[in-house]
């Protein structure tokens, strides 16, 4: 408005520039609230009506059609002002609700839990609603301290259902199956119950006792990465490959536990297909087990934090898909230095 007032005044009123002062109130509409608005358009009334005077304008009928110029742009964005500030505060509403209901479906998991140091990381495909079908749950049963990790087919509200089932049925069955086959039968039969074999959902279980090793049980999903103290690195992948829970009857045999050392010092971090998939400029997947020297951090939320900021710089953007990562580190008894030097983290 500034700048028209001023061309305005150099120029003369024959070049026209007057009515332009209305773009002052149509920009605050865009950015500011109502009220912001109204006072960008009255300024805007002002100066229009002054240089009107000025420069003679309301002899004809051109300093009237500049002045309805201005009131009728100001009108249009209080209004528009108006229904932007109702949609705002509609989202932050509903972004409100779906915090609630990922704080409700996706608990916070504990930090410590025996000997293990638990850290999580989530990122949803559905950023607007901060919520999706990654899955994930730790529970300190008689048994052990028992984790799953899942991917759910499909995003959206449906994969939230069956995400939410399976969570549900794993809380009330770690507590009291006696062995992780057993947990996975129940899940499986909650699965089939409620959603009727119409969705599938990829898992690993892990069960971690008192003694050297982990107990697996996987179902279709991609296999956790392992990273020992001495720096090596690989994958606990089953024996055998198997159908993911909510099509497991269509197999003759239930997928079988196995076990992968487990000893102070060593990193388990369980993640998702969002994770193992996502893919640079040139269709590259990302390389986790090149990326586990990201982990030497001595703390396992700092760690995984690097491993995100690095997923999202090789996907060179924000996520398709939703990726969750987990990451179990079994305490070090006599920590000496960091992954990175081939020491214990």
């Amino acid at each position: 408005m500034a700048v028209v007032s001023a061309v305005d005044l150099t120029a003369g009123p024959g070049v026209g520039f007057l009515p332009l002062v209305s773009l002052g109130p149509a920009f605050a509409g865009l950015v500011g609230g109502w009220r912001r608005t109204a006072l960008a358009g009255l300024t805007a009334f002002v100066l229009c009506l002054g240089l009107g005077v000025y420069n003679g304008l309301f002899e004809s009928r051109r300093g009237l059609t500049a002045l309805l110029s201005v009131a009728g742009v100001t009108a249009a964005g209080v209004v528009a002002a108006v229904m932007r500030q109702r949609r705002e505060a509609e989202l932050a509403s509903v972004r409100s609700i779906a915090e609630v209901a990922q704080r409700v479906l996706l608990r916070p998991v504990p930090r410590s839990a025996g000997p293990l140091r638990i850290a999580v990381s989530y990122t949803s495909a559905v950023a607007e609603a901060r919520i999706g079908g990654d899955l994930y749950e730790v529970v300190t049963s008689p048994a052990g301290v028992r984790i799953i990790v899942g991917d759910v087919q499909g995003k959206g509200l449906e994969a939230v259902e069956s995400a939410a089932v399976v969570l549900g049925a794993f809380r009330e069955a770690a507590y009291d199956e006696p062995d992780l086959p057993a947990v996975g039968e129940r899940v499986e039969r909650a699965l089939n119950r409620h959603l009727s074999g119409e969705r599938f959902v990829t898992a690993v279980l892990a069960e971690v006792g008192d003694g050297p090793y982990a107990t697996l049980l996987n179902y279709g999903h991609p296999a956790p990465l392992v990273v020992r103290p001495a720096g090596t690195v690989g994958f606990a992948a089953p024996p055998e490959r198997s159908l993911p829970l909510g099509l497991t009857w269509h197999a003759a045999d239930a997928p079988l536990p196995y076990e992968v050392p487990f000893r102070p010092g060593d990193q388990l971090l369980f993640y998702t297909d969002g994770v193992s998939e996502a893919r640079d400029a040139f269709d590259r997947f990302y390389p986790l087990d090149d990326r586990a020297a990201l982990l030497k951090d001595a703390d396992p939320e700092a760690a995984l934090r690097a491993v995100r900021e690095d997923l999202v710089e090789h996907a060179e953007g924000p996520l398709h898909d939703d990726a969750a990562m987990l990451l179990v580190r079994y305490r070090d008894e006599h920590p000496a230095g960091s992954a990175g030097s081939g020491s214990p983290v």
